[in-house]
């Protein structure tokens, strides 16, 4: 398990249901967490309007916990010296309980309440410095009912000139998929409650969100170490657990790594595998493949060791024995790219494997095509399918996959007992074995990581960090956010795409410092 203060909790609707329900237990009142929640929101706009005295503000207010946090919001603002209307989607007997309390109170302090139609229909004249959507919240799953989805509509069209602020999720989107319903709020900003919402940081979510706040509203530390969430998202702060370089170290020590792989027609891949974790620090890398392509691999790049095997251009059993025979000479291998899919590939695998244990390995590509026929405990292991791969090793469909990402990596670890890199935007990382069974979220999901290729700098990212003594599950948690960043600044410099896989691979180091520098 990776510690918890190098990552960031993810809720889901249920988690943050089961918190709300324990701080009750405790003696929290929902009334006290909602008046928390709406000055978190009022310190949240202010920001953003630059103040709010004297601004126009439009609050509206389903009638759940989530209305009812806009609606304390609007007390706040009224108070607060700005011009506040309150807009409800249901009549006033439809709040109860704790929404029905801070909406009497809203009544008593002055505040103007009209029905949320209305208020949106007036508000076409003038539109507000900001609307505040306060409509649905994180338990919505499928589209919303027809009027509310107006009323939506009405917030986006005000949105184009007003700022938007969603209370803890923009109506419409799920908070557990983060898949959004038809339609949904497109909000400016959302300030999230206590954690962050597993749904908002899924990328389709992104549209939807804006700029993401996550503000505490009073949950007791004892209920958030009682009921710990199965979903983390990576933060920088994992570049506390990098192996950074000692003074006095020699290549030997920076790690030393096998890439086993490469076939007629992907000789690319090993060497993009090779380059990465050059990149990302290893002392000593070699590309293990069959003889008749060692010239192509060589030519790619001299910093790049090859060890030939064999005779000819195809993979056979007996390749992996003067492997196994030097073992010791390797910290870490990487097994799979570009390998292929010949019967000479698989036997060449299934030699491997016999005899005794291999060092810390990642498995990849064509690797991950015989593990699905050939099921393994790989305990000391990453492997790193793509949903495809995926799909096949777990006998499912890939639309099964994209369905249930999260369910479909903890099945993959229980399975193999590796630490699994589910690609993909927001990959997902889990280890098999870990009690917690916590599922780790990539903060990155850059459109500019979409390229052939960039799955096997991911592998020599992981395995840099392997031969450096790495665990496989941080290996992964480090790799995949290392890989990502990259990915984000070469999407700066590609906006629209075109980049390549090897300039994935020259983004890295920019990319560690950047990382080391935001953390510090």
């Amino acid at each position: 398990m990776i510690d918890p203060l190098l990552t960031a909790p993810l809720l889901t609707p249920a988690e943050m249901n089961a918190w709300d329900r324990e701080a009750a237990r405790l003696g929290l009142k929902t009334e006290l967490l909602m008046e928390n929640a709406s000055r978190e929101a009022l310190h949240a706009l202010a920001e953003k309007l630059d103040g709010v005295r004297g601004k126009s503000v439009l609050c509206l207010a389903g009638p759940g916990n989530n209305g009812g946090d806009a609606v304390a919001l609007a007390r706040h603002l009224h108070d607060a010296g700005a011009e506040v209307v309150l807009g409800l989607a249901r009549p006033s007997g439809a709040h109860k309980g704790a929404p029905g309390f801070h909406l009497r109170l809203a009544r008593r302090a002055g505040v103007v309440v009209l029905r949320a139609a209305q208020a949106l229909e007036e508000a076409k004249a003038q539109p507000p410095d900001a609307v505040v959507d306060g409509l649905l919240g994180t338990g919505l799953s499928g589209d919303p009912r027809p009027d509310t989805a107006a009323l939506i509509d009405a917030v986006n069209r005000l949105g184009q000139r007003s700022f938007v602020l969603a209370l803890d999720i923009p109506s419409g989107l799920c908070g557990l998929t983060g898949r959004p319903g038809s339609p949904t709020v497109i909000a400016d900003a959302t300030v999230s409650f206590e954690t962050a919402k597993l749904g908002l940081a899924l990328p389709q979510a992104s549209p939807y969100v804006g700029e993401l706040l996550v503000r505490p509203i009073g949950i007791p530390r004892a209920v958030r170490e009682a009921l710990p969430p199965a979903h983390r998202l990576l933060a920088p702060e994992l570049a506390l657990m990098l192996p950074l370089p000692d003074p006095a170290m020699h290549k030997g020590a920076a790690g030393r790594l096998l890439v086993l792989g490469g076939s007629p027609g992907l000789t690319g891949a090993p060497f993009l595998s090779a380059l990465g974790a050059l990149r990302c620090g290893a002392g000593l890398v070699t590309a293990a493949c069959p003889r008749g392509l060692e010239p192509v691999l060589k030519a790619g790049c001299p910093d790049v060791m090859t060890l030939p095997l064999g005779e000819g251009e195809q993979w056979d059993a007996s390749m992996a024995a003067p492997i196994r025979e030097h073992l010791e000479a390797w910290d870490a291998l990487v097994i799979g790219p570009g390998l292929g899919r010949t019967p000479g590939a698989a036997r060449f695998l299934e030699a491997l494997l016999q005899g005794g244990p291999l060092p810390p390995a990642v498995w990849d590509a064509d690797a991950l095509f015989w593990l699905a026929a050939h099921p393994r405990r790989l305990e000391r292991s990453v492997i790193t399918p793509h949903p495809g791969e995926a799909a096949r090793m777990l006998g499912l469909a890939i639309p099964e996959i994209e369905s249930d990402r999260a369910g479909c990596v903890r099945r993959l670890a229980e399975s193999t007992g590796a630490a699994v890199v589910l690609k993909g935007p927001a990959s997902l990382i889990c280890q098999g074995g870990d009690p917690s069974g916590s599922v780790y979220v990539s903060p990155f999901a850059e459109p500019n990581l979409a390229v052939g290729g960039s799955g096997d700098v991911l592998s020599g990212v992981a395995g840099s960090l392997l031969a450096r003594g790495v665990s496989p599950l941080l290996a992964a948690c480090l790799g995949v956010y290392w890989h990502g960043l990259a990915g984000r600044l070469v999407s700066g410099e590609f906006p629209y795409r075109g980049n390549l896989a090897s300039e994935i691979v020259q983004a890295l180091p920019r990319a560690l410092t950047e990382w080391l520098d935001a953390e510090s």
